[in-house]
């Protein structure tokens, strides 16, 4: 899976969370600042992207500890790129 599908993936499930446009987030968007993404509708993309990424990558999880690292779409990418990059 590339960067630019996992980009897109979490940008569609954030923007269905958020009910706003795909193409209104970017990667460098802050959930909190740019998006005004609570902590709810972080936990709802972080199950959304288990159930999705669970079907394609065997056990993918994120972990309760990692997610106050996630403060950006950037971040969320990142992480879930070298999770998906680790099992494969």
């Amino acid at each position: 899976m590339s960067r630019a599908e996992i980009f897109e993936l979490i940008r569609d499930r954030l923007a269905d969370i958020l009910e706003i446009e795909p193409d209104q987030i970017r990667e460098g968007d802050s959930f909190a600042d740019d998006l005004e993404a609570d902590s709810l509708a972080l936990i709802e993309l972080v199950e959304a992207l288990e159930e999705e990424l669970g079907e394609r990558t065997v056990g993918f999880r994120i972990e309760d500890e990692d997610l106050q690292d996630l403060k950006s779409v950037r971040d969320a990418v990142d992480y879930v790129d070298r999770k998906v990059g680790a099992g494969s």
